[in-house]
């Protein structure tokens, strides 16, 4: 009786402890964050922010390992607690991770949100407007929003908030800038040099040099392609050498005609012309049999190999170990007497990108958030994250720092200039103006050769609107994403069955009812709804 007593109260007095190291875990984890006001950097005592992020698979999954991250760090004394996940993997990741509205970050760095992914979040709760933020705690992009205007409309969704931080790289203007063309094709000088070909001109001069490759392979390399490409992959697709038929084909199929009219042009006659020319260059084994399925390493490997008597790509460097030997085709002319050099979407707008960082309803410093932020919008700074820093031992940098202050590119050799810069830059939030070279930077040497390339384009540029960078209301974004999936994903796997197998002209009239089907005329009528409503404006 007396051990069932005492064994009562050890009982009692165990839960008693419990009891109150539960209410002691209780008000520990209830503790409120400090609120910070009057945020100037460093500040006195360190703070931290929750942040996800992504980065390249070949560049470190640590940010902490950035050399920028840490110079910031050590500038402004907040601690950042670090969620990175690979890029390809990214978007998935930070869907689930939004969808948990009680282990929210902060702050998205890298975001990647369109303008659906915007508006959907911002309905949710899950992200905040940022306009006040901007005007009370940024002075870095609220400057250049002032000065740039137009970039203030990009970014203003309809509902009049602003719900994100952008994305902002200007390295020429219009006709001229450094994206107005995407995939270019770049054609080995060295074989035509060898061989005493001249520069293709027509479509049919085209023909009949890759023919020369095929037969005579005057770089006497092992397993010679012709003409290699990514149907379907981007910059690396073919695009572009299908203006010789009309308005040729960019990465998201859309154009602007000289009636400021939008179309889809893979439903163009001319488009159904080229596909047919180019599978005949299929059929004489012209082009490169895994160009259907190959991806970004396998193409690279081979243009590293020394293959490719022409190829696409945004620049040589990435695919060529040879660059010397390669220089753009000029824009071709075709049958009918058409030359047309192709441009892509949002071109006018130069490299831009609405939803690169956003602040979530999480975030209880909001303007320690913001400042930090806005620290990226410093042109120094911008510079850096873009295209990566100096001074860090062990690896290639990009640039160095020289006694005024400024950054000087270093030129990059034997090296993809991409694989150099993805090991420091960070990317996020920034704003590199035309204004800055010469100012805070020099232009990078490959950019201006780009540049130089896209110039020589510019008078066969045969339209001179292209579908800008534009807002639209939650309703109709989705519609056009949801419409924009099955209708892409039927016209390009057309494209890459045409050009393999044949059959464009027999089935052109069917593949156009399908189109239609799947809500090509509506989604055209959004489109052009807010093109109006943007030359209007």
């Amino acid at each position: 009786m007396k051990n069932k007593k005492i064994q009562k109260l050890i009982c009692i007095a165990l839960v008693g402890v419990s009891l109150v190291s539960l209410a002691g875990c209780g008000k520990k984890g209830e503790e409120k964050q400090k609120v910070l006001t009057d945020v100037s950097f460093p500040l006195e005592e360190s703070a931290s922010l929750k942040v996800m992020t992504k980065a390249a698979a070949i560049s470190t999954q640590n940010p902490e390992e950035k050399l920028i991250f840490q110079r910031i760090k050590e500038k402004t004394n907040v601690d950042i607690d670090w969620t990175c996940y690979v890029e390809d993997q990214f978007v998935d990741k930070r869907n689930l991770a939004l969808a948990k509205k009680d282990s929210l970050p902060d702050i998205v760095f890298n975001a990647d949100m369109g303008n659906v992914d915007l508006l959907k979040y911002a309905k949710q709760g899950v992200i905040v407007p940022v306009e006040n933020m901007i005007e009370d705690y940024m002075p870095n992009l609220k400057k250049i929003l002032d000065e740039n205007p137009e970039y203030t409309k990009l970014i203003t969704a309809p509902d009049g908030h602003i719900y994100s931080f952008p994305w902002i790289e200007q390295l020429g203007v219009g006709k001229e800038a450094i994206q107005a063309i995407g995939g270019m094709p770049y054609i080995n000088k060295t074989w035509l040099d060898e061989l005493g070909l001249e520069v293709p001109k027509t479509t049919e001069d085209l023909k009949k040099v890759l023919i020369a490759f095929r037969d005579k392979n005057p770089g006497n390399v092992q397993g010679v392609i012709p003409m290699s490409c990514r149907i379907n992959g981007g910059n690396e697709d073919l695009g572009f050498i299908l203006g010789a038929f009309g308005y040729g084909d960019n990465a998201d199929h859309i154009m602007v005609n000289e009636k400021n009219e939008v179309l889809y042009s893979v439903t163009d006659e001319g488009y159904k012309k080229g596909i047919a020319w180019l599978h005949e260059l299929q059929e004489e084994n012209l082009i490169d049999p895994e160009a259907y399925t190959q991806d970004y390493a396998t193409y690279t490997a081979k243009g590293k190999n020394g293959r490719y008597g022409l190829f696409f790509g945004w620049d040589i460097l990435s695919i060529a170990s040879n660059p010397d030997d390669y220089i753009p085709l000029p824009a071709l002319e075709g049958p009918d007497g058409i030359v047309n050099a192709v441009r892509q979407s949002g071109s006018a707008d130069g490299g831009f990108q609405t939803g690169r960082c956003v602040i979530t309803s999480a975030c209880v410093n909001q303007e320690l958030a913001a400042k930090w932020i806005d620290l990226m919008y410093d042109p120094v700074q911008s510079v850096q994250n873009n295209w990566g820093t100096y001074g860090e031992e062990g690896k290639s940098n990009v640039f160095e720092m020289t006694e005024e202050g400024t950054l000087k590119h270093l030129e990059i050799v034997d090296e993809s200039p991409y694989d150099v810069r993805v090991q420091q830059m960070v990317g996020g939030p920034l704003a590199v103006l035309d204004s800055y070279y010469d100012v805070y930077t020099t232009c990078p040497s490959d950019a201006q050769e780009r540049m130089e390339a896209v110039k020589s384009y510019v008078s066969d540029m045969k339209y001179d609107m292209v579908y800008p960078n534009v807002f639209m209301s939650q309703e109709d974004a989705e519609a056009v994403a949801r419409y924009e999936t099955d209708i892409k994903q039927y016209a390009e796997q057309k494209k890459a069955d045409w050009i393999l197998n044949g059959g464009v002209e027999d089935q052109w009239d069917e593949y156009i009812q399908k189109l239609n089907d799947l809500g090509l005329e509506k989604y055209l009528e959004i489109k052009q709804k807010y093109l109006d409503d943007y030359l209007a404006k």
